[in-house]
């Protein structure tokens, strides 16, 4: 047999050997393998970032940020023995074992913070491969092989100033240009409006509708037509260097739709609480989104989910990746639990929640979120129609289901 037809041999084996998953999940039982037909999406929980892998409907994988900030390990998941790089990887070593491939076909980082990427200053670890410390992002693409690396403001990495003065993104920057030297991977800048950046690569005649639909980037943001853009941010030379957009503002939004099911993933973005005016980046995202199911919020609900966004978009579910003593803020717990806002129902998960927060919020307001500890994966089923909501243990690997909340139909 000749080599080409080796791999479309092994998909055809695969999806002719994978048994559907029973999606009457149970607590107390470990997390089931993915299989065909599913979306799987993980908003993993180290209490040192964000990070987010996703197995799309054919098995194509995606990471979405990996990132590693802060210092006590008090706060660490499973615990402070290992680095998030290297959790991360383990964790998604672990949901890629039913694939044929334990890969990444995509990686995609938000914005350039270490939250999302990685920190140099918190490692000595380096890159047996390049010039390069391993650290979030590199960590995971030095222990997990990846086919494309897409980021906000690849090659040039000069907007809305030159960034390689920080050295955790000079870091990445090396990591990067080794990769597409050394090891075939292809690295792109974060297309605005378009749906063909992001593809399914195994089978997608089997799943005609599912897309990734760009949103925004950089003050780009899609007009809801084709792939057509507009922008939001004033020229550059119109604004003083201190009025230049934050990294926040900045950062790359997606919107994931399988059938009538959607969901976003905007990184960092914000509102200043500036509704009318530029800065408010938030509200013309949510517009351009239009409603989800669910939505992973915006700067671990800290100074964003403004009243425009939340309105446009209207989850029914919210997912905080919360690590900081300032994550949720109580205004933006507020607004998404407004009724004012939207009047359909809701639901809010957060990955963690110091005990101090629930002082500080209330339990007015702590009380009416559906889970403040562990990993949050959404399990879309085959189709799209419905979803679950399943909270994983954080504190070891056992990935042993915690809570079980739906199904949902998706809208």
């Amino acid at each position: 047999m000749r080599q080409g037809y080796m791999l479309p041999l092994l998909w055809v084996t695969f999806f002719c050997i994978t048994q559907v998953v029973d999606a009457q999940v149970e607590v107390g039982q470990e997390y089931p393998d993915w299989s065909a037909g599913y979306l799987d999406i993980h908003h993993i929980s180290t209490g040192k970032g964000e990070c987010v892998l996703a197995i799309l409907p054919d098995g194509t994988t995606m990471m979405i940020d990996a990132g590693e900030t802060g210092t006590d390990k008090r706060n660490f998941k499973p615990d402070g023995s290992r680095s998030s790089g290297e959790w991360i990887s383990r964790y998604i070593h672990r949901m890629l074992r039913p694939l044929p491939e334990q890969r990444l076909d995509y990686i995609l980082l938000t914005h350039f913070h270490d939250d999302h990427m990685g920190n140099v200053e918190l490692s000595d670890k380096r890159s047996e491969k390049g010039d390069f410390i391993l650290t979030g992002v590199t960590e995971v693409g030095e222990l997990i092989p990846f086919g494309k690396i897409v980021d906000r403001d690849w090659p040039d990495y000069n907007y809305p100033k030159p960034l390689s003065d920080d050295p955790t993104v000079a870091n990445y920057i090396r990591f990067v240009t080794w990769h597409v030297a050394n090891s075939g991977t292809v690295a792109e800048r974060f297309q605005v409006g378009s749906n063909q950046q992001f593809k399914l690569l195994k089978q997608p005649e089997r799943y005609p509708g599912f897309v990734i639909r760009n949103i925004a980037a950089n003050g780009q943001v899609w007009t809801g037509r084709h792939d057509n853009t507009r922008a939001h941010f004033p020229p550059l030379d119109q604004l003083a260097e201190e009025e230049y957009p934050g990294e926040n503002a900045c950062s790359a939004a997606i919107r994931i739709s399988y059938g009538k099911f959607d969901y976003f993933n905007g990184g960092d973005l914000v509102h200043d609480y500036s509704p009318g005016t530029w800065r408010d980046i938030e509200t013309p995202i949510g517009m351009a989104t239009g409603n989800v199911d669910v939505c992973e919020v915006n700067h671990h609900a800290k100074d964003a989910m403004g009243a425009g966004f939340i309105q446009a978009t209207q989850p029914r579910v919210f997912v905080i990746q919360g690590f900081a003593l300032s994550h949720p803020d109580a205004t933006a717990l507020r607004n998404m639990l407004s009724r004012y806002i939207y009047t359909g129902d809701r639901d809010i998960f957060t990955t963690h929640l110091f005990d101090v927060n629930r002082v500080v919020l209330g339990e007015r307001l702590v009380g009416q979120m559906k889970s403040t500890q562990g990993h949050i994966v959404i399990r879309v089923h085959p189709g799209g129609d419905s979803y679950h909501v399943l909270i994983l243990d954080d504190t070891t690997e056992s990935f042993i289901i915690k809570e079980v909340h739906g199904p949902y139909e998706s809208n």
